[in-house]
C-alpha cells in the first residue's frame, strides 16, 4: 500500500514543502530511501525502525521504499524521522490516513519513539501557513516557536504514540497557544545602560547618531578609554524591533538552531561579538549545507568587532559585500543561498601597536613605519564603508572620580525613535528603513546642498582625499544629524559635524 505525508526542509532561511511517500510491497525485507537523502536521512531507517517497534507497533517485514520529493533537492537533517514513521504506519494499515494531507509533520525521533526538537521550525511553519495547511505536528520543544505564525494550528507532542492518538482522535488535543504581545515585549531593562559612561560626550554623540541612522561606527583609542563599554551600550538606545523584523531575526536564529534559548521570538536586537580569531566561514556562514554566520545572526542588530586590526585582513574583506548589499550570498556546487545581513557594524581598535599614539597620559613607543603597517591591515574600501570614525580619549583620574553619571539610555532612545520615525515616513514608499540604507537616488532627493554646504564638502574632499563612497557616507550622516535636530533641510553645520567624524581619514 502507498501512503503520503507532508513535511518541509529549509534552504537558506526559506522553507520548501517536501513529500514523504512510502510504499510497502512484497519482496525480501528491505528499507530503501531515495530522493537525494544525506547521511542523517539515510540513518533515519534505523531510528524509525526501532522507534516504531518500541512504541508498540509492528514494523512491516516486507520491502519498504521511501521517496522524498522533489527528487532533485538535497534533503538533510533528522527532521524527516516523524513523517517517515507516520507514512510507514499508514502504508502498513496500522493507522487511518485520512488526516495526513491536512498537516505538516516534523521531528527527530529517539529509539524509544520520543520526539526531539529540530532547527528551522519557524520558517517551516510560515510555509505551512502560506500553502494552506490546517496545522502542523512538531516536537513539544518546538511548539511555542511554530505557534508564533498566526492562523496555524500547532500541536506539540511528546512521542510517536501521542501523534498516532492525535491522528485517530484530533478533537482530544488542543493547539498550542502563544501570547504574542507578552513574547514580543522588548527587554531593555536587561541591557547595559548608557548612564554608566562618564564624560565621553563626543563618542556618546556618535553612538546616538549611529543608532538614529543605522550607521556603521568605529572607535579608535588607547586601552582603557571605554571603547568596548560604549559599544556594548548601543543596543540599549536602538529602537525596539517591529514584529516583522522580529520574525525575520527569529527565522535566522531558528535555522541556526539558536531560537530554543530565546523563547518563541527574538525580542531584542541581536548583539554579536565574535572573537578576532574567527574564520571567514564563521563570520559569513557556510558549510556543505550553508548555515548563517555571525553577520546574519546580527540581522537588524549590531555586529561588534573588538580589536578590529587583530582580525585577519582576508576575513575583514568578507564584510564589504554584506555592508553594501544587506545580504550574504553563499554559493556551493549543489546550491546557492542568500541570508539577510542588514546590520550595524561597530568596531574598536587601538591607534597603533602599543596603543598610545595621541594619548595625553602615556607616550607612544611606535615608529611611523609600525603605525603605517598596523593600519594597512584595514583596506581603504572597508574604511570607506564605516560612516562614523571616532577617537575615544582616556579620562584623567580627576575626571573619573568627579564626573557625574551620564544621560541614561531611555532619554537617548526617545530622541533616536523620533529621528527613526522621520526617516521611516520619508522612505515609506521605498524598501529601506533608515538613512544608512539610502541609495544615490535618495541622496539626490533628500540631501540637496546649498552653495555654502557644497563648498564645505568640496574642500573636505580635497583636504582629506575622500572617495565618492566616503562623500556619500558624509551626506547620509548629515541627514541623520538633521533628523535628530528636527530640521527638514541640510545645513552647513550638519555637514560640518558629519565631516569631523572622518577621524581616520584625517590621521592618514
Amino acid at each position: 500500500m502507498l501512503a503520503r505525508v507532508w513535511s518541509a526542509t529549509v534552504v537558506g532561511i526559506d522553507a520548501i514543502k517536501i513529500g514523504v511517500e512510502v510504499d510497502v510491497s512484497g519482496g525480501l525485507p528491505k528499507i530503501t530511501v531515495v530522493g537525494l537523502p544525506d547521511t542523517a536521512v539515510q540513518e533515519s531507517r534505523e531510528r524509525v525502525k526501532a522507534a516504531i517497534k518500541n512504541s508498540g507497533f509492528a514494523f512491516p517485514v516486507r520491502k519498504v521504499t521511501i521517496n522524498l520529493t522533489p527528487a532533485d533537492l538535497r534533503k538533510e537533517g533528522p527532521s524527516f524521522d516523524l513523517p517517515i514513521s507516520i507514512a510507514i504506519l499508514a502504508a502498513s494499515e496500522q493507522i487511518d490516513p485520512y488526516l495526513l494531507g491536512d498537516y505538516l509533520f516534523l521531528g527527530e525521533m529517539s529509539l524509544d519513539g520520543s520526539l526531539r526538537p529540530i532547527a528551522g521550525v519557524l520558517p517551516m511553519a510560515a510555509v505551512a501557513m502560506k500553502l494552506g495547511f490546517k496545522g502542523m505536528v512538531v516536537p513539544k520543544g518546538n511548539a511555542q516557536e511554530a505557534a508564533v505564525v498566526k492562523g496555524l494550528d500547532v500541536y506539540g507532542l511528546n512521542n510517536l504514540n501521542e501523534v498516532t492518538q492525535f491522528l485517530q482522535e484530533p478533537e482530544k488535543f488542543s493547539p498550542t497557544q502563544v501570547d504574542r504581545a507578552e513574547n514580543f515585549e522588548p527587554l531593555f531593562s536587561l541591557l547595559d545602560n548608557l548612564k554608566d559612561v562618564k564624560g565621553q560626550n563626543h563618542p556618546r554623540r556618535a553612538l546616538e547618531i549611529a543608532a538614529a541612522g543605522g550607521h556603521n561606527l568605529i572607535f579608535v583609542g588607547p586601552p582603557g578609554s571605554g571603547k568596548t563599554m560604549l559599544a556594548r551600550r548601543l543596543p540599549s538606545i536602538l529602537p525596539p524591533l517591529s514584529f516583522q523584523e522580529a520574525l525575520e531575526v527569529s527565522q535566522v536564529y531558528s535555522v541556526a538552531g539558536l531560537l530554543k534559548d530565546r523563547g518563541s521570538l527574538v525580542r531584542s536586537r541581536p548583539f554579536r561579538s565574535p572573537h578576532h580569531s574567527a574564520s571567514g566561514a564563521s563570520l559569513v556562514g557556510g558549510g556543505s549545507y550553508p548555515k548563517p554566520g555571525e553577520i546574519s545572526l546580527s540581522h537588524h542588530g549590531v555586529l561588534f568587532l573588538d580589536e578590529l586590526t587583530e582580525f585577519k585582513r582576508t576575513v575583514l574583506e568578507f564584510l564589504r559585500q554584506p555592508l553594501e548589499d544587506g545580504v550574504v550570498t553563499i554559493s556551493r556546487a549543489r546550491q546557492s543561498v542568500e541570508f539577510p545581513a542588514q546590520f550595524t557594524l561597530v568596531a574598536s581598535t587601538n591607534p597603533c601597536p602599543c596603543g598610545y599614539y595621541g594619548d595625553s597620559i602615556q607616550p607612544c613607543t611606535c615608529s611611523p613605519r609600525q603605525r603605517e603597517q598596523y593600519w594597512a591591515k584595514l583596506s581603504g574600501p572597508l574604511l570607506d564603508r564605516i560612516d562614523l570614525q571616532v577617537v575615544v580619549s582616556r579620562l584623567k583620574p580627576e575626571e573619573m572620580t568627579s564626573q557625574p553619571q551620564g544621560e541614561n539610555s531611555e532619554s537617548v532612545r526617545e530622541r533616536v525613535n523620533k529621528a527613526r520615525a522621520i526617516a521611516q515616513k520619508r522612505f515609506k514608499d521605498d524598501k529601506i528603513s533608515c538613512n544608512a540604507q539610502m541609495r544615490s537616488k535618495h541622496l539626490r532627493e533628500y540631501c540637496p546642498l546649498d552653495q555654502a554646504s557644497r563648498t564645505l564638502l568640496e574642500n573636505a574632499i580635497r583636504k582629506l582625499g575622500l572617495s565618492a563612497r566616503a562623500m556619500d557616507r558624509i551626506l547620509k550622516v548629515s541627514r541623520t544629524i538633521a533628523d535628530l535636530a528636527g530640521d527638514e533641510h541640510l545645513q552647513s553645520y550638519h555637514l560640518a559635524e558629519a565631516i569631523q567624524y572622518r577621524t581616520i581619514d584625517r590621521m592618514h
